[in-house]
């Protein structure tokens, strides 16, 4: 197993670090640092940019060749960690306890270790991993003009309020894919300058903001636990690649019921924590989404695309359009010629 120390919670310092034993490239742009390495250790992209407020992003892209064990070991209090993986997994452990945890695609983690305590992250050998740390320096982020943090519950609020980190907090909490969407926005982020960097901030904020309403609810009740596991959240992650795939035909929830494997209760149920939607309503969602993208980029009649996407009725198409993006599907399309 391949070991890489890291003494730092500065990014540019984490690359800098990890491509010691990678031998990669570095790149800098608008204040982003990119480490890409292809060698015999692996490949991947591994990038972090700082902004105000003691926050900060490292994001990996990775597929090591061997386990890969990346230790934390600072001198300094290290921040609270906001942790999401989206592809892949990882084990974690630290040296003030004894039991070692995985960290499951879409589980929402967020921890803050104890101050000198060793963190261990474990990387699979020929395993994609796409994971994203969002890092926050408490005593910066307490200096934040309305930072309303006693809005928080009361054991983030302590972790946040233990600016010494003179104890740790775990919270090892549900799946969602719903975070995981706002973090694919931001892995496909473009743009350049200050549009990028505005793009990325505003997107950790949102991210983080999701952490926190999930480590909130789950505070409340643990309902969800019970009901949703990670088998349930892969079959309906494939079940929303089902439903764009068959637009026009019937998506009724028997139909996906069957699909999917699951009942009609668990994936409604399903849809409302992963999505915040019923199924009708994420159906519906993507269907517009769909249908604005033919408008857009196809010579497609309006009848056409209403017909490509399972709707039986023009009239409410443009209705349910209208309500979404606030003009006719012909006005969308006039609008986008004259851009052209």
């Amino acid at each position: 197993m391949r070991e890489i120390q890291i003494s730092s919670i500065d990014g540019w310092q984490i690359l800098e670090q990890l491509n010691n034993q990678l031998n990669g490239k570095i790149t800098e742009q608008w204040g982003e640092s990119v480490l890409e390495f292809d060698g015999e250790y692996g490949s991947g992209v591994i990038r972090s940019i700082s902004f105000d407020w003691g926050i900060s992003l490292v994001d990996y892209d990775v597929n090591f060749k061997e386990d890969t064990k990346i230790i934390f070991s600072l001198s300094e209090v290290k921040p609270i960690e906001f942790i999401f993986i989206s592809e892949g997994n990882l084990e974690y452990s630290n040296s003030h306890e004894q039991q070692a945890h995985t960290f499951e695609r879409y589980q929402n983690i967020i921890i803050s270790p104890e101050k000198h305590s060793k963190e261990v992250y474990v990387f699979p050998k020929n395993v994609s991993v796409r994971v994203n740390f969002i890092y926050v320096v408490r005593k910066e982020y307490q200096k934040k003009k309305n930072n309303n943090l006693l809005s928080l519950d009361d054991s983030l609020l302590k972790a946040f309020d233990n600016a010494e980190a003179s104890a740790s907090y775990n919270h090892f909490g549900n799946f969602s894919l719903k975070i995981a969407d706002q973090i694919k926005q931001l892995q496909e982020g473009n743009g350049s300058g200050i549009v990028r960097t505005l793009s990325i901030e505003g997107q950790l904020n949102l991210i983080m903001a999701q952490q926190m309403l999930e480590h909130a609810n789950r505070e409340e009740s643990d309902e969800v636990t019970e009901s949703i596991g990670k088998n349930d959240i892969k079959k309906i992650h494939d079940l929303s690649a089902y439903i764009v795939d068959h637009m026009s035909e019937p998506l009724t929830i028997s139909v996906l019921s069957e699909v999917s494997g699951l009942s009609a209760k668990k994936l409604q149920s399903g849809f409302k924590v992963l999505y915040a939607k019923s199924v009708n309503e994420y159906i519906r969602h993507l269907k517009l989404e769909v249908s604005r993208d033919y408008i857009k980029n196809t010579d497609d009649s309006i009848s056409e695309i209403v017909y490509k996407i399972g709707l039986k009725s023009r009239s409410y198409f443009s209705k349910i359009f209208f309500e979404r993006y606030g003009m006719l599907p012909v006005e969308y399309r006039k609008k986008g010629q004259v851009k052209n």
